[in-house]
């Protein structure tokens, strides 16, 4: 079959991991293909954080300028669209796009990323990314001192508690059921005056994704100004698993110190292989993920 579009290296994701990967790429001269839809996770979010030199920046201004900073690199090309299916071939791998068009490359980057799975509850996916939040060292200083609480339960809510026990002591518990903490748990968060609350959450009061106050079921309202939620997710794209990757027992793509994941040629980065959800861990894991590539490359060349 005749192959119009040759490339050493296609990333199917444009976000933060992607970018990464595709950077220490064109910087060695490989011919590289990014294939981006342009809806990465954090679209909602309105400020990045925990990320030096981007410190309280929009996410999207810190994708854009690195999108201009790689189309300084003559290699680097992006195509705007979805990559919708991968094949092992034996020069590499074809991949698809949405529109049919195809792409052959020696190796495959996934930075695809993950979905979140938002509960039907009304108010929340509003709320999401902006006071609806999931991660402490990425929201929690701006929310320090403030009425907070955690939707979760189990071990989860319990490590979140004693993360954010350290920025505000106007913490809650909302199960949603009936509590499921050890003994020694329960001990420990009545010690730190965490109230944990099992009734159900009927709705979240907002104003323009402010969260004001927590509805019950009954009736009930309580006011906060930040929730942290613990949501299951899936992953974005189908592409590893279509091509035999394995994964992790939490649902993400298994990949070996080096970003490897199980088949030979395919590597991932960002949050689809890791559970740090951050800019910096996946601008990290792209960087690692380009520079191994690029050092695979060299070899088979040399």
């Amino acid at each position: 079959m005749k192959r119009a579009n040759h490339f050493e290296v296609i990333i199917v994701g444009g976000s933060y991991a992607g970018l990464s990967a595709a950077m220490a790429l064109g910087r060695s001269l490989r011919k590289v293909l990014i294939i981006d839809s342009g809806l990465p996770c954090n679209r909602q979010t309105p400020h990045s954080h925990n990320f030096i030199t981007h410190d309280g920046e929009a996410p999207a201004s810190i994708a854009q300028k690195a999108k201009t900073q790689l189309l300084q690199y003559s290699t680097v090309e992006f195509f705007d669209g979805l990559g919708v299916h991968a094949t092992k071939v034996d020069e590499g791998f074809v991949v698809t796009v949405q529109t049919g068009e195809e792409f052959l490359s020696k190796r495959l980057v996934l930075a695809t990323g993950i979905r979140d799975l938002l509960l039907e509850i009304p108010g929340l996916a509003a709320c999401w990314g902006i006071t609806v939040i999931h991660c402490p060292y990425c929201h929690g200083y701006e929310f320090r001192g403030q009425r907070t609480a955690i939707m979760a339960n189990g071990e989860r809510a319990y490590h979140l508690a004693t993360l954010v026990n350290n920025l505000t002591d106007k913490l809650t518990i909302l199960t949603g059921s009936a509590p499921d903490f050890t003994s020694d748990q329960m001990t420990r968060l009545r010690a730190h005056q965490i109230e944990v609350v099992p009734d159900e959450v009927s709705a979240i009061i907002h104003e323009d994704g402010q969260v004001k106050q927590v509805a019950f079921s009954d009736g009930r309202v309580m006011p906060f100004s930040a929730i942290y939620a613990a949501v299951p997710f899936v992953q974005s794209s189908d592409i590893a698993a279509s091509l035999g990757c394995q994964f992790t027992e939490q649902g993400r793509i298994q990949v070996d110190p080096m970003q490897k994941t199980t088949i030979e040629g395919v590597f991932a980065c960002g949050d689809n292989a890791s559970t740090v959800r951050s800019l910096a861990s996946a601008v990290y894991s792209g960087n690692l993920a380009g520079a191994v590539i690029n050092q695979e490359l060299t070899e088979s060349q040399f």
